[in-house]
């Protein structure tokens, strides 16, 4: 028997016309589509009639499927002949585990391809009015995961160059995190008046907006009841929101 393939794709931010059209096209053409917790289930729509829809969602410290077993299913799948669709949030190489998926794929000597999708880090700011780069403001942008913590040997961060180096940083997944994030920020340097944005469920209608200052962000989490998933983006580009909030001007986004 002839192996499949698998197409390692990134499913966009959330706003499921956000998707690449290669992207649909693999959806289209799948037998097996193994999908994760931010897939807009809209784009589950689009797979033929018989294909097999497997859940791989991962909340936080609730794993489904763990990381082995959806390696372990993938190869299946594709030794059987099947045509695969790994389909992630996202961007499947930016803090996705594509690359890991992929290697395992190549390790087993089966063929697949990486389908890039559209990251949050930068839909999000931009369905909240905020270029990540700006002639006037911003000529650097990172891309961090910002959940480790320093007192859980998690703490992997060149914080002086986050804090003094970087002109926008896109923090994913830290609202939990962000008073240590600030802190972390505020002591390497970062003026603890740089403005700050929370971005709560970008680019879908659900979609929630506060700025504030660094040093009162954490605060205003707290009082305004965000959670994950958000972008949190830091730097002087927030104050463009003031004269480009189409989203919201257009009424698309929740108030």
């Amino acid at each position: 028997m002839k192996d499949g393939i698998v197409y390692i794709v990134g499913a966009g931010p959330g706003d499921p016309k956000l998707i690449t059209v290669y992207g649909l096209e693999c959806i289209q053409k799948a037998d097996i589509i193994a999908y994760d917790r931010l897939v807009n289930p809209a784009l589950l729509d689009f797979a033929k009639k018989d294909a097999e829809l497997v859940y791989c969602g991962k909340l936080p410290g609730k794993h489904h499927l763990i990381q082995d077993e959806i390696n372990a299913l993938l190869v299946e799948k594709a030794q059987q002949g099947k045509i695969v669709t790994r389909l992630k949030g996202g961007d499947p190489f930016v803090f996705g585990r594509g690359a890991e998926e992929a290697e395992i794929l190549k390790n087993h000597g089966i063929a697949y391809e990486i389908v890039p999708g559209i990251t949050a880090g930068i839909a999000a700011p931009a369905y909240a009015g905020i270029p990540v780069t700006h002639r006037d403001f911003a000529t650097s942008f990172a891309l961090v995961t910002g959940h480790g913590r320093e007192e859980k040997g998690q703490d992997f961060l060149n914080w002086p160059a986050l804090a003094t180096g970087i002109d926008t940083v896109a923090f994913y997944m830290s609202v939990g995190n962000i008073a240590y994030i600030a802190r972390k920020l505020i002591d390497n340097g970062r003026k603890a008046t740089t403005p700050v944005a929370v971005i709560e469920w970008g680019t879908t209608a659900q979609q929630r907006t506060i700025t504030g200052q660094l040093d009162e962000i954490a605060n205003i989490i707290e009082r305004e009841g965000y959670h994950n998933p958000s972008m949190i983006v830091v730097g002087e580009v927030v104050n463009v929101r003031e004269k480009i909030q189409w989203f919201e001007e257009q009424g698309l986004a929740f108030s």
